[in-house]
């Protein structure tokens, strides 16, 4: 049995899905199983490109229907069977080095319920580049220091930090299987599940393991489903919902400082109101459904 089961959800643009699994073949060691769970995609050629691979440590599976994405990741969390598990995105790409750094980090720490890998942002191009979001993500990220390489946060710490700006990529995170399938995805959550999860871990008692290392390559461009929902102001009604209800649960936790977080979502608010201007371009309700979300 493998020891980190690599789950891949797809939908979406076929040549960066051939790429993120070329990455996953391109690790330097071979102890991984990737499992590929298309969500209905309105073509064979994927599938047919993947068997084209024989290669006996992937598995594709295909939907009758379209779930949507919340349902197709617990879906393919379902299928995972080895210690570890990644959620990756089909348009992400992992560097050769991925498996190897996450397994020897696992090791090291036990304790710890997810790990945060090092990360950096490409373009729909590949190129590395920095945009506003993510250069404000790593504002609120933890601080490691210049001579430390990893940090473990838990509790209320934890919580309050992510709360204040989700600077945790999703699809490099690397779970403990047990407690990532026994926790679970919320329903009715599409943009924030990977944030509720998180938090999940952190009123359970869990831990996160930030690493500095950068072994995984996070794809932002304007065709992603959070863009989209961005813009026209359904990521952020949800967010709003989401904040209020965490910052209920922690009041009842006497998690003071995660309550203030929850409260303000500053950060998310002024990713709002970046998107502004190009809401006004798209018109419709966009406007005035991020100035909601600003306003508070």
């Amino acid at each position: 049995m493998a020891v980190i089961d690599i789950l891949l959800p797809y939908w979406g643009d076929v040549d960066y899905f051939k790429l993120a699994v070329s990455s996953v073949r391109s690790q330097d060691v071979a102890d991984w199983r990737l499992i590929i769970v298309d969500d209905g995609y309105p073509s064979d050629e994927p599938q047919r490109w993947v068997e084209g691979l024989a290669d006996s440590r992937i598995e594709y599976h295909r939907n009758e229907t379209n779930l949507g994405a919340n349902a197709n990741y617990r879906r393919a969390l379902e299928m995972a069977t080895a210690p570890l598990t990644v959620m990756m995105g089909a348009d992400d790409v992992m560097l050769p080095t991925f498996v190897t750094t996450v397994l020897d980090a696992a090791g090291r720490h036990p304790e710890a319920t997810v790990i945060q890998p090092g990360v950096e942002v490409i373009d729909g191009a590949g190129a590395v580049y920095l945009p506003l979001a993510d250069r404000v993500k790593g504002w609120y990220a933890p601080r490691l220091g210049s001579n430390l390489n990893e940090r473990v946060l838990s509790g209320q710490t934890m919580a309050r930090s992510l709360l204040r700006a989700d600077w945790a990529y999703f699809p490099s995170l690397v779970w403990r299987t047990e407690v990532m399938q026994r926790l679970g995805f919320r329903t009715g959550l599409h943009v924030v599940q990977d944030l509720a999860l998180l938090l999940d871990i952190a009123a359970d008692g869990g831990s996160m393991l930030v690493l500095r290392e950068v072994v995984f390559q996070y794809r932002r461009h304007g065709g992603s489903d959070s863009s989209v929902k961005a813009v026209n102001g359904a990521r952020f009604d949800e967010e709003r919902a989401f904040f209020a209800t965490a910052a209920e649960r922690f009041g009842h936790l006497g998690w003071d400082r995660a309550v203030r977080a929850a409260r303000w979502h500053l950060t998310s608010r002024l990713n709002a109101a970046t998107l502004l201007p190009t809401a006004v371009r798209v018109g419709g309700g966009a406007p005035r459904a991020l100035l909601r979300h600003i306003l508070g």
